[in-house]
């Protein structure tokens, strides 16, 4: 007898098993904490190799994790193209490997997009839970793709705003997402309208370089900077970069891949996972930036969750 083959579970599957991102929370809350544990933590996690595809403009992304405390095994492999001639291909596309860490046999092969909008938009939402001001009422979203439908849901879901601004290049694509999603959403003319005042920002724009500028933004504001992965890339300029309290998922992946951190000179004030465990303060009455890179763990725990939920009920 051959060995059970891998099951294949798609994005619709994903989604529906998924519900909710906020459902992640608590074992992403975990995992942050248990990454910046280091060694003790049990979380083993190279920084994301990345590999050009200088012919096409884009690049293959290859991210491994295992997590003791969940005893999972995968690894991502995403790629992401910058300009694409057929603007109905996705910018992104991952599909996420899952193993049986015990005797490393593939069990699933699950579609990563879902997976990657979902656990960006949970750990955004960690950061701000902790990071926002206390009386937050604004939210502005710089960007109207994927990532901003997978925030908007979870944000309105876990947090109360009064108003939701969107700001995106295309003004088509923010009128599209005004209409498309459950609230009422204000569209914005540009992206200085949409940040004035704001409490809380979003930006998850495919940006190269900075459409958020510090002196546009409400001092006790908070950031989460979720576009330019690249250490040549950008959204946030020096003011902004320099004058606020900087978070990072990773300190190794925020000086190796995120030209926000890199090119601005910003100092690294803490991990999210130390600001979980009490290691380092959380500052919600400073203007605060949260830079995230994602996570290979974090699609470790969202495949694990989607795969048991799936296995339950099959």
């Amino acid at each position: 007898m051959g060995s059970t083959p891998p099951v294949f579970i798609g994005a619709e599957e994903v989604e529906k098993h998924l519900q909710r991102a906020s459902l992640l929370l608590p074992a992403l809350e975990a995992a942050l904490a248990n990454f910046s544990a280091g060694a003790a933590g049990g979380v083993v996690q190279p920084v994301r190799t990345v590999l050009p595809v200088p012919r096409h403009g884009g690049y293959l992304g290859v991210m491994p994790a295992y997590s003791a405390a969940d005893d999972a095994l995968t690894t991502k492999l995403v790629t992401f193209y910058e300009h694409l001639k057929d603007s109905s291909v996705p910018s992104h596309q991952a599909t996420v490997l899952l193993f049986d860490p015990s005797n490393g046999t593939l069990k699933a092969v699950l579609d990563g997009s879902v997976i990657t909008a979902e656990r960006t938009a949970a750990v955004s939402a960690i950061a701000t839970k902790l990071l926002m001001p206390a009386f937050a009422e604004v939210l502005c979203i710089l960007g109207a793709g994927v990532q901003a439908y997978s925030h908007y849901d979870i944000f309105t879901e876990l947090f109360t705003f009064k108003e939701v601004r969107i700001w995106n290049r295309t003004k088509e694509r923010a009128v599209q997402f005004a209409s498309a999603v459950s609230g009422p959403v204000r569209v914005c003319a540009s992206a200085q309208e949409a940040v004035t005042g704001a409490d809380v920002i979003v930006t998850v724009t495919m940006a190269t370089t900075p459409i958020l500028f510090g002196d546009w933004v409400k001092p006790g504001a908070h950031i989460n900077a979720v576009g330019a992965s690249r250490p040549d890339w950008r959204e946030l300029d020096d003011e902004l970069m320099k004058n606020s309290v900087l978070f990072v998922d990773s300190r190794d992946a925020a000086l190796t891949e995120s030209g926000d951190v890199i090119l601005s000179g910003a100092e690294i004030f803490a991990e999210l996972g130390e600001v979980l465990k009490g290691t380092k303060p959380a500052l919600p009455e400073k203007t605060t930036v949260f830079k995230s890179l994602g996570m290979a763990v974090e699609d470790t725990v969202a495949a694990k969750f989607v795969y048991d939920a799936w296995s339950a009920g099959n």
